[in-house]
């Protein structure tokens, strides 16, 4: 230990209880040495300290460290001092390099005994034995030995014994002097968690101004981290998430020190622990409404999500835990948020429908009683009704406007499968009952698959309900699956081949049947081979080039 290897008294080469008659003299002596440039020896140069060279700067120096009477005792704790038999006798062991020998005897007076008039210069010079070792385990006793002395009733003998009789000593603030120049001499040699295990022995007092002096640096930089964080997020608010991420990292050692030192109970580690867990809750409610305010592509809301997480695995008070699990609530319900929005505009669209349905069937029912034996009712006509109840233009213009592309990535990326498949079932009855054109206006919301079949499986509705019509605009189911679109210009081709040759023959209108009856199961079969469709686009071509051809003639 440095302070013991440099010690004023060390360099001076006197014991620290040595009188002022023996003080003068040693030092006329030291400095005369020192002046001429004379090689200076002493019989406390022990064997268990390295070499020292004595210039006369450090001379003066040390003599001068050693004349006020509190400063005799700080650096008397961190040197030997001959007030027993005992101390005579170990002291000679030392000089002669015998260490162990030198330990024995202190080891004899003080081991399980307390402090008294006999052995307290002991218990100090056993001190700073052990704390010159390099075993903890040796350090660790060492300082419990100093604590010791210092406490007990005796260290006035101590006290009186290196400095003046009239000298009267705190014995509290003269343990946190040695605390304190203890820390420092530990600094670079030990991590935080080592000193305090160096501690562990010590009593009550010491642990709590232990827990004071390194509760200070890890409290001071998580404030200066909570503070930096706050100025960056209130200028940045578009990546507050990662102002937030930071603060988590660059704190989280500095919390978990304090944590096993002081613990959750201590006010200080609530005061900082709260702090830090709202400043990163709040760097998550910042990130998550400016993101939402301009529409963001990127996943705010689990990164939202993310941050409330570490914030609740950090808060201590209730007020803070329930702020953030009310937040995370609330992004829990956020989180399904776009998904709920569709299910609900699209099942109110069907529950439209549906109550018109019910009133359609309920003036055929109505009817069917008051009608004679001879009459009848039109159901073609019912079914015209049934599927125009609905105004789906405007439908698909109410669709489009409340669920947007960027809505159903969001609906994409949720979790919750049961919502999931309830907002596809629902599509699915929208797509059933639009035509192909007004399909591909909210293509959008059927992400999962081709929307394709659809077009063409409405197609075939529309033809199918309209055969005798020349002027009938119906498109071609397996043109419209393989072109990928009802108003390609190949598939107005194929239309066009249907209502001005087709339809105009009885071979050709049993034909437009048979396909409109059997073209939706095999669209359905070969909607996803992409191999299959090629091959039919190919033929078709062909067949439209033939056409055309024809037509030219």
């Amino acid at each position: 230990m440095e302070l013991i290897q440099n010690n004023p008294y060390r360099i001076a080469g006197i014991l620290s209880n040595a009188t002022t008659k023996e003080l003068e003299k040693q030092k006329g002596k030291i400095k005369a040495y020192a002046k001429v440039g004379k090689e200076i020896k002493s019989d406390f140069d022990f064997q268990i300290l390295r070499n020292i060279n004595r210039t006369e700067d450090t001379v003066n120096k040390a003599f001068s460290n050693i004349e006020q009477n509190q400063d005799k005792v700080n650096y008397s704790l961190f040197w030997f001092l001959n007030a027993s038999p005992f101390d005579k006798t170990a002291i000679e062991y030392l000089k002669n390099g015998d260490e162990e020998k030198a330990l024995e005897i202190w080891e004899k007076v003080t081991t399980n005994k307390n402090v008294n008039t006999k052995n307290f210069s002991a218990l100090n010079n056993i001190g700073t034995c052990k704390l010159l070792s390099r075993n903890t385990f040796d350090i660790k006793t060492g300082i419990e030995a100093k604590i010791k002395l210092i406490e007990s009733e005796y260290f006035e003998n101590f006290v009186h014994s290196v400095a003046d009789e009239t000298f009267t000593i705190d014995n509290q603030k003269q343990s946190e002097k040695l605390i304190d120049e203890l820390l420092i001499q530990f600094k670079n040699q030990y991590v935080s968690s080592e000193i305090l295990q160096l501690f562990s022995g010590c009593n009550k007092t010491t642990q709590n101004y232990l827990s004071k002096k390194f509760t200070e640096e890890p409290l001071h930089t998580i404030e200066s981290q909570i503070e930096s964080c706050k100025k960056k997020r209130k200028a940045d608010k578009d990546n507050a998430y990662e102002f937030g991420l930071k603060l988590f990292t660059n704190t989280k050692d500095d919390l978990s020190f304090l944590k096993s030192l002081i613990g959750t109970n201590d006010l200080k580690y609530k005061t900082a622990a709260d702090q830090l867990a709202n400043e990163i809750m709040q760097c998550g409610i910042d990130y998550f409404n400016e993101s939402q305010e301009k529409s963001s592509n990127e996943d705010y809301l689990t990164q939202a999500q993310e941050l409330n997480k570490k914030a609740l695995s950090i808060a201590v008070g209730k007020l803070t835990k329930d702020r953030a699990n009310d937040s995370l609530a609330t992004l829990e319900e956020m989180k399904d948020r776009e998904v709920n929005q569709a299910i609900a505009l699209l099942h109110s669209i069907k529950l439209a429908y549906d109550n018109a349905i019910s009133k359609i069937e309920a003036q055929v029912s109505a009817m069917r009683m008051t009608m004679s034996y001879n009459q009848s009712i039109n159901y073609s006509k019912v079914d015209k009704m049934k599927a125009s109840c609905l105004n789906w233009d405007r439908v698909v213009e109410v669709v489009s406007n409340g669920i947007s592309i960027n809505n159903v990535e969001a609906i994409q990326r949720c979790s919750n499968q049961s919502k999931i498949s309830e907002y596809k079932n629902l599509v699915d009855f929208l797509f059933g009952k639009l035509g192909p054109i007004q399909i591909n206006q909210v293509k959008h919301l059927c992400y999962w698959k081709d929307v394709r079949a659809a077009q063409a499986i409405s197609t075939a509705k529309k033809v199918g309900s309209t055969m005798s019509s020349a002027a009938d605009k119906g498109g071609c189911y397996i043109a419209t699956m393989v072109y990928g679109d009802y108003d390609h210009p190949q598939v107005l081709e194929l239309r066009k081949f249907r209502d001005e040759f087709l339809n105009k023959t009885i071979i050709g209108r049993s034909f437009i049947k048979f396909y409109y009856r059997y073209s939706p199961k095999l669209v359905e079969k070969l909607e996803n081979k992409q191999a299959t469709n090629l091959i039919i686009r190919k033929g078709l071509d062909q067949f439209i080039y033939i056409f055309q051809d024809v037509i030219k003639k």
